[in-house]
């Protein structure tokens, strides 16, 4: 596993980290909750250091979950754990029976340092080691009231590192914020990969200029890089990939993925993820890529990509965007 400095501000971490939304239970088809851990004993056994989560995955299953395994192992130790705050789940209208209704973005001041608190309660830690405002649109964010929100957690002691999910096909639109906000933002995570690579345009390089750490979310397409789907494929209701890689969106992915096979020929032994992850992981800008994993062995062929070293520029220059 390789490390470095996540940004001029942030924490030492592994470049491949563990993305932790599929295993909290909703949104990705059945999970298991024994396998999940089990992915990310494996993880944590193979040198990663980074967990990213939400408060709204699993409507805190995930941050639940995390804390068990780390409960398991003794503590935390050098792991750092990143979490999200700004999709409200507590107080959005009528409840079920689990006592959760429907989710809205919340950024008030109020909202994110009591969801922080919350978060806090489900890791069972001291203080939350990167807390990132969650994929905001771009009215509720271009105002005071959320950055100022994590000023205080700072200040306060519950959090050591203030973050921002930058929101997806957005990154040109939002990079502005990072001019106003960058001594708050110490980073910012983004979705990019192969085929989608608005960020390299204005995000990436204000992201240099002002020394703010990278997480690429997103970095496999929700598992179409690995390579295991085709036109064919068909997702359940329960599992977001119906939308988000719709036949129509597999179709148009696929064909813009045939402008990508001459780097995946480049590198024959080597999986199609390994390479995908490669390809995220040499952008000056990125410092670390957080790779969804059911299971040990995704986690493994993840984990296995840290190791193989960035992709010269001059391939990843032939490339179509």
């Amino acid at each position: 596993m390789i490390y470095q400095q996540l940004g001029k501000r942030g924490p030492k971490v592994s470049t491949i980290g563990f993305g932790a939304w599929a295993i909290g239970g909703m949104n990705w088809g059945p999970t298991d909750d024994s396998v999940s851990k089990k992915a990310l004993h494996e993880a944590l056994d193979l040198g990663v250091t980074f967990i990213d989560t939400a408060d709204v995955y699993g409507f805190g299953h995930s941050e639940q979950l995390i804390a068990e395994v780390l409960s398991d192992r003794g503590g935390k130790g050098e792991v750092i754990i990143a979490t999200k705050a700004g999709n409200d789940f507590y107080n959005a209208g009528q409840s079920d029976d689990e006592g959760y209704g429907p989710i809205r973005q919340t950024y008030t001041k109020d909202y994110i340092i009591y969801a922080a608190e919350q978060s806090l309660k489900r890791l069972k830690v001291d203080a939350l080691d990167l807390l990132q405002l969650h994929s905001g649109d771009l009215v509720k964010l271009d105002q005071d009231e959320p950055w100022e929100a994590l000023e205080i957690l700072k200040k306060d002691g519950k959090i050591r590192y203030a973050g921002w999910s930058v929101q997806s096909f957005q990154e040109t639109n939002q990079a502005f914020l990072l001019d106003r906000y960058h001594d708050i933002i110490d980073t910012i995570q983004v979705r990019y990969n192969l085929l989608e690579r608005e960020a390299e345009n204005v995000l990436f390089p204000k992201a240099i200029e002002y020394g703010t750490g990278v997480i690429v979310r997103i970095p496999l397409l929700f598992g179409l890089l690995t390579g295991k789907f085709s036109r064919q494929s068909r997702f359940t209701e329960d599992d977001h990939r119906s939308m988000n890689l719709s036949p129509e969106k597999l179709d148009k992915y696929l064909r813009n993925l045939e402008n990508s096979r001459s780097l995946f020929e480049r590198y024959p032994e080597q999986s199609m993820a390994q390479v995908s992850l490669r390809f995220c992981l040499s952008h000056e800008a990125c410092h670390v890529a957080i790779p969804g994993a059911k299971d040990a062995q995704q986690v493994q062929d993840n984990c296995a990509a840290a190791d193989l070293g960035a992709i010269p520029r001059q391939y990843i220059s032939t490339l179509e965007k």
